[in-house]
């Protein structure tokens, strides 16, 4: 049953993949990449990636889609028709999709204990994570630990992007007549939308939380829930408008995330240098290396969510504010 929900999921990503690069409408093509992320969260699901399953949720079809939408406002609604080059980029597509479907000849079956993805690390982190790290979860274990130089890249890549996208969009942090948002108040004459979106909000954020603290024994992390309580701020943003969401969250607020959740990830590891340790060795910060290692992991996974979180709210509200410009200067 597993295997034919399995098809019945690539066929759906496959329609619906054909159909985002034959529409010639940008809304239409945001719209079918929100449904492509959804499909592709519920297949991580049925291949018990439950972790990479809520970041898609959350970042592919709950953020990007609003931030798609935001540089939607900047842009005509129509794609401008382009006809020179399509018999190269089929011959390049063609000649890739057969690549990759000649590789899967070679592929290990689903879950083959013996495929050798198994036979190197894997088994150590298997049975080591619990006696390490005193959690269960060793997917927390090996993104915050044993391979937390990556992680640590992989934050800062985040705020790279940040600080890029801000550049680009020219998001200054001022309050001039350059962000003064008069044309979007958001869906307050819309009593069900207002309704609604005010019960989940606060909802929204506990879960945030709870995937944020809980992420040593089940699905979660920094990433996971830094996207999720982005998404309870960017549904106020819409509901209320974007002045009300700044009032909540001032611009100052969202980098001093981005910058504050970057170096607490880094400084923990060079607190671990001066305690007498190698660079993200938690072990040394108490003495007990299991509480120290636990103690380390909360703390730069909060590091985590709170660059993830301040990383998505900035962008969002740099596109929000230029779109609120081009209409006024419609106006």
């Amino acid at each position: 049953m597993t295997i034919v929900f399995a098809i019945f999921l690539l066929t759906m990503l496959v329609i619906t993949a054909v159909a985002i690069v034959q529409s010639s409408n940008l809304f239409v093509s945001v719209m079918l990449t929100s449904i492509f992320s959804l499909l592709m969260s519920t297949n991580f699901f049925v291949l018990d990636a439950a972790d990479v399953a809520l970041t898609e949720a959350a970042v592919g079809a709950g953020i990007t889609t609003v931030i798609f939408l935001s540089a939607l406002a900047l842009t005509a609604t129509q794609e401008k028709p382009n006809r020179s080059g399509r018999g190269i980029a089929l011959i390049v597509v063609g000649l890739t999709a057969s690549l990759i479907i000649y590789a899967t000849f070679d592929k290990p079956r689903l879950g083959d204990p013996d495929a050798p993805v198994h036979q190197h690390v894997a088994p150590y982190y298997l049975d080591n994570t619990m006696e390490q790290m005193g959690f269960p979860n060793v997917v927390t274990a090996v993104l915050s630990s044993y391979r937390g130089y990556d992680t640590l890249g992989e934050v800062f890549v985040v705020f790279a992007a940040c600080i890029g996208v801000l550049f680009i969009l020219d998001a200054r942090t001022g309050t001039g007549p350059k962000y003064v948002t008069r044309k979007m108040t958001g869906l307050r004459h819309h009593l069900i939308p207002q309704v609604v979106g005010r019960i989940l909000v606060p909802f929204i954020v506990l879960f945030g939380l709870y995937v944020q603290f809980h992420g040593e024994y089940g699905p979660g992390g920094g990433f996971q829930a830094g996207a999720i309580i982005a998404t309870a701020f960017i549904l106020y943003s819409l509901l209320e408008g974007e002045q009300a969401a700044l009032r909540a969250v001032p611009r100052s607020a969202q980098l001093g995330l981005v910058i504050c959740g970057a170096l607490m990830f880094g400084m923990v590891g060079v607190l671990c240098m001066i305690m007498g340790g190698e660079f993200l060795d938690y072990s040394v910060l108490m003495e007990n290396p299991v509480t120290a290692r636990q103690i380390g992991i909360i703390v730069i996974e909060a590091g985590v969510g709170m660059a993830v979180c301040g990383a998505m709210l900035s962008i969002f509200h740099a596109f929000a504010a230029r779109s609120a410009e081009d209409t006024d200067e419609a106006v």
